[in-house]
């Protein structure tokens, strides 16, 4: 008989996800406009805006996976929820462009915080055998507000304004809150005494590097899409139908999640890994040679298969291969390298495109992900089968 996945604890931490990556896609949007409009601020200081909270999340990561070793995975989260609620109602005071900085600054740590603490916890109350399964289901909550957060931050300013999508805001972090405090502490759950000084081993799981490294790259090819695809199809005539990408692409992962999850619990990572990294591949080139909707959504349908699976899967393996002890390390060093990953794409492709163009940046991103599908053997696929038989996760 299956342990049960859905229970109290996994159902709240799901919704915790959910409702923190909707409000944080709501405001990333948005944001940077509202600080142009609002503060007479420079495009690149309203990047800024946008950036920083991605800089503030990060050093947060960093700390949170050793800290919830220390004090406690649902401590860290009622502390990370907390410092959502207080950053939130500043939005209201903010009276300059700087004081938006510390906001989103403190905003940022706070996330950081929160949803590091709830991939850990998430880890720690689904049953071993079931992993896989349930973190397709857990990370679901990242892909519908990566679909949907963006058209309710724009459709409440259109509407009502700001203000409205503050209350918003902060109705999400009273929910996550309050859903933090009826967690229970996980069954099981081993602390361990607090260590003094800087050691690498300290803030990363070394056994999920190599994993998380390869969701890095994949990252980087995906930030292209998050960043430079509303810009390439406004050049080649097809902006208006360009947010359809985004609904296609969190459906394709929604019909597949059900299956990818269990198969991966059944079979290893492997056996979603590798079609996931093709898929990925075909997806992108069509993307660099579309002149035609169809094609775009074709595109996003591939992608979402592709890339929406992946990084799932590399998630559940990189808590698979730790010991119970270091699931906490295990899913900050994840999250460190996806961020690093989404965050520094842009920041690196932006200079490509004058000289190779939309088209061009998409077929390097094509041939990126070809060359991770190699990675990935190198780095984890060829040691999958041994991890299979002898994960050490015990919750």
């Amino acid at each position: 008989m299956k342990e049960p996945l859905w229970t109290k604890d996994f159902i709240f931490v799901s919704i915790i996800q959910f409702v923190l990556m909707l409000s944080m896609y709501g405001l990333f949007v948005t944001l940077p406009i509202y600080a142009t409009q609002q503060y007479d601020a420079s495009v690149s200081m309203g990047g800024l805006v946008a950036s920083i909270f991605i800089i503030g999340a990060l050093l947060a990561r960093l700390v949170t996976g050793k800290k919830a070793g220390e004090y406690g995975s649902k401590k860290m989260l009622v502390i990370g929820s907390s410092i959502l609620v207080i950053a939130t109602l500043l939005y209201f005071v903010t009276v300059s462009v700087e004081m938006m900085l510390t906001v989103r600054f403190l905003h940022g740590i706070g996330f950081g915080i929160a949803t590091t603490a709830t991939g850990i916890i998430v880890a720690q109350v689904m049953p071993i055998a079931r992993s896989g399964e349930g973190i397709g289901y857990f990370s679901l909550g990242v892909v519908l507000a990566i679909a949907v957060g963006p058209f309710i931050g724009i459709g409440i300013v259109d509407q009502w304004g700001y203000n409205w999508l503050f209350i918003f805001t902060i109705i999400m972090t009273i929910v996550s809150f309050s859903l933090a405090i009826l967690i229970k502490k996980p069954a099981g759950e081993v602390l361990y005494k607090a260590s003094r000084g800087f050691k690498l081993q300290h803030y990363f799981a070394k056994k999920a590097v190599p994993v998380a490294f390869s969701m890095f790259i994949m990252a980087l090819a995906y930030s292209s899409i998050l960043s430079f695809l509303t810009s390439y199809t406004q050049e080649i005539g097809i902006g208006a139908v360009s947010a359809y990408y985004f609904l296609i692409y969190a459906g394709m992962i929604l019909l597949s999640r059900p299956f990818t999850g269990p198969l991966i619990d059944r079979k290893g990572g492997n056996a979603v890994a590798y079609p996931a990294l093709v898929l990925y591949a075909i997806g992108m080139i069509i993307l660099s040679q579309m002149q035609m909707p169809w094609q775009l959504f074709v595109a996003a349908a591939f992608i979402g298969l592709g890339y929406g699976n992946f990084q799932s899967t590399t998630q559940a393996l990189a808590i698979k291969i730790v010991p119970r002890e270091e699931v906490g390390l295990a899913t900050s060093t994840y999250f460190i390298f996806l961020d690093l990953g989404l965050g520094f794409g842009p920041l690196l492709f932006g200079s490509l495109i004058p000289y190779v163009g939309y088209s061009g940046l998409y077929l390097i991103m094509t041939i990126l992900i070809l060359i991770n599908i190699f990675g990935y053997y190198l780095l984890h696929g060829r040691k999958d089968h041994s991890y299979q038989e002898t994960s050490t996760l015990r919750i």
